[in-house]
């Protein structure tokens, strides 16, 4: 049975497509995904 979870990260210099993919390579299904903040870093 499958189980789904929610996750919270943090990423830096990084796309979400980016992140999506990675996630897809490790074999991980993702549901959705959503940018909720974004702040400039020095």
């Amino acid at each position: 049975m499958a189980t789904k979870a929610n996750f919270i990260l943090k990423v830096q210099d990084a796309k979400l497509a980016d992140v999506q993919k990675a996630l897809k390579d490790a074999n991980i299904n993702v549901v959705s995904i959503m940018e909720i903040h974004k702040e400039e870093t020095a």
